[in-house]
Order: C-alpha cells, then sequence, then structure tokens
C-alpha cells in the first residue's frame, strides 16, 4: 500500500486555459503556521501582487491564513502550474531570507477550481475573504491583517 501524500495526484489531468478565473489553495508544508509570522504573510501577499503587477495573473482576492493560502485569479498567456511555481518559488526564497525560515515552506502541490461564471467568481471571493471569520479569527474579515482584494468587490461581502 502506496503511504505517500497524494498531492502528486494531483497534476494528473490537470489543464488551465489562458483567461480563465480560478480559485486556488495552497497549504504550508505539514501545515505549519508559516503565515501566522506577518512578515511571512505580507511576502506571499507582495508576490502575489507583483505576479498580478507584471502581467501574469490578474488577482482578484488573496487572504493568507497562519497555513494555507487562498486566491481567485485569472490567467494571462501561462498555465496555472507557471503561476504556482513562480509563487511557491519566489515567497520560499524571500521568506528564507527575509524572515529567516529554514527548510520546506510550501506543500507540494495545490488544488485549483475553474469559476466559470460571474456569480461563481463573486462566490469564490467571497469563500476567500471569509475564511478569517469561518476559521474564528476575527468576526469581521477587514480586521484580518493578511489579506487583499481588487477594486470594490470588498464592498459587497
Amino acid at each position: 500500500m502506496d503511504d505517500r501524500p497524494h498531492s502528486h495526484r494531483l497534476h494528473i489531468g490537470r489543464h488551465s486555459e489562458a483567461g480563465g478565473c480560478y480559485l486556488v489553495t495552497a497549504c504550508c508544508d505539514g501545515r505549519e503556521p508559516h503565515f501566522a509570522d506577518s512578515a511571512a504573510a505580507g511576502i506571499v501577499l507582495d508576490v502575489l501582487r507583483w505576479l498580478d503587477r507584471a502581467g501574469r495573473i490578474e488577482l482578484l482576492a488573496v487572504v493568507a491564513m497562519p497555513d494555507h493560502l487562498h486566491f481567485v485569479a485569472t490567467l494571462s498567456h501561462e498555465p496555472l502550474a507557471k503561476a504556482m511555481h513562480a509563487l511557491k518559488g519566489y515567497s520560499a526564497a524571500r521568506i528564507h531570507r527575509e524572515c529567516g525560515n529554514h527548510g520546506r515552506l510550501w506543500q507540494a502541490g495545490y488544488h485549483d477550481r475553474a469559476l466559470r461564471s460571474d456569480q461563481a467568481v463573486e462566490a469564490a471571493v467571497r469563500y476567500c475573504l471569509q475564511n478569517p471569520m469561518r476559521a474564528g479569527l476575527v468576526e469581521d474579515f477587514r480586521d484580518y491583517p493578511h489579506w487583499w482584494c481588487r477594486g470594490d468587490e470588498q464592498s459587497r461581502l
């Protein structure tokens, strides 16, 4: 029997489309609470906004929970796997350098869900931003320090 985690199977049959919008979840290795450190959480948000400014994704919303990350983004010209490789690689290097962390930061793989309607995108943004409330960390997501949302999306929550 194979006792290894099954994250390697997450890539089987995976296909992402340029212009497609996705809700993505990525976990810290061993679900360690690396993003409970404000500096580390800030770096992850900065790297996602850098990918947005570079035109690789259009970031709609993100929240860095203590042991995982949720974000909603539309892909530009490259596959999701390439954007995720950049996110994980750049953020891990910066967190190791600036926060003194060592070892693996990210769990292998990630979970994504394609969003095919405006209603699905709005629901995913709401899900993303309300995650700290569901986890009992805050009563209002605006009180949680590690989130970002494009434009006026936050006013609809």
